[in-house]
């Protein structure tokens, strides 16, 4: 169960303060921060912001690359709970390790139902960019990421295994709606 209704919001200076308690939430738990987008610096704010809307635009990504849209995850009292990075399209890389959709919820406020809430709510803007059958991947002993997965619908397709033998499992996400 949801502790609050949350939306997805494109980044904005409106929710600075928001997302820095959401940053250094993260940086305290010392926990490697997923999505890849929110180990950017926010020192400054609205270059960050403007990085990331020129990300989704495809300009000055880097070479091997695709262009990807950033939703922060905000709850009702205008916290930020989660991100969510929503690749455009699949490089052999994010096709065996990344997928279609990278999201993490803040430490301190896992176990609320927000895991599941983001998915569902990315698989919808998925699906606005004309994604239809998504890739959402998570390592092998993330069991709360698989099961947010399953419980969206995701059907399992061939692990990975990366070259320092991480397992990633890899699942497909098709009718959303």
């Amino acid at each position: 169960m949801v502790k609050e209704q949350v939306r997805l919001v494109k980044p904005s200076v409106v929710y600075k303060a928001a997302y820095m308690a959401f940053y250094q939430d993260w940086l305290k738990s010392g926990e490697l921060m997923v999505p890849w987008v929110i180990a950017k610096d926010p020192s400054n704010f609205e270059e960050m912001i403007a990085s990331l809307r020129r990300s989704e635009q495809g300009m000055d990504i880097p070479e091997g690359w695709v262009k990807d849209s950033t939703f922060w995850l905000v709850t009702e009292s205008d916290n930020v709970v989660g991100a969510v990075n929503i690749r455009h399209e699949l490089t052999d890389k994010l096709f065996n390790s990344g997928g279609h959709i990278g999201y993490g919820i803040r430490p301190g406020e896992r176990q609320n139902g927000y895991g599941s809430r983001i998915l569902e709510l990315s698989l919808k803007k998925a699906r606005e960019l004309g994604i239809v059958n998504v890739l959402v991947v998570c390592d092998s002993h993330n069991t709360a990421s698989k099961k947010v997965i399953l419980r969206n619908g995701g059907v399992q397709d061939q692990d990975y295994i990366e070259p320092d033998g991480n397992v990633v499992e890899r699942f497909w996400i098709s009718d959303v709606e």
